[in-house]
């Protein structure tokens, strides 16, 4: 069964000097904040930034990270970030990626992020805090068929 994705954001960056080696090439551990961006980015768009769930007494750790590399990415590359939410009813927040190279739109990395729904306390909440389902009800969302 394939991920069905329900919202979807695109956000560009630069490979700045900082995140590549001495052969001017990314680093594979600068993969993840480019991730990072895509969520960022994504919850920006939609209200569903850091911020906006701690509001909540929520926070929303990456208890999972999957990331498939295609190619490498250079110095001054600019870079394309899908970040799409995948539809689930369980408690968690699941995004799949995809990371392309600008001038050629060439695929540069999949990736898939697991975070889950923990209180300030840290405890684990098992089912959706209610802000998250009024947030999913609000955009029109389904709320999980897969």
């Amino acid at each position: 069964m394939t991920d069905r994705i329900i919202l979807k954001n695109t956000t560009e960056t630069i490979i700045r000097f900082s995140e590549v080696d001495s052969m001017a090439v990314v680093w594979h551990g600068n993969y993840v904040k480019y991730l990072e961006d895509g969520r960022e980015a994504f919850g920006k768009q939609y209200g569903l930034g850091y911020l906006d769930v701690y509001r909540h007494n929520i926070m929303t750790p990456v208890v999972e990270l999957s990331l498939n590399y295609k190619t490498y990415l250079n110095y001054g590359d600019e870079i394309i970030i899908e970040t799409g939410l995948v539809d689930t009813l369980a408690a968690k927040i699941i995004f799949n990626y995809s990371i392309y190279r600008k001038s050629d739109h060439c695929l540069v990395l999949t990736a898939r992020s697991v975070q889950v729904f923990v209180d300030k306390e840290g405890i684990l909440q098992l089912t959706n805090p209610p802000f998250f389902t009024e947030w999913k009800e609000k955009l029109g969302l389904n709320t999980g068929e897969s």
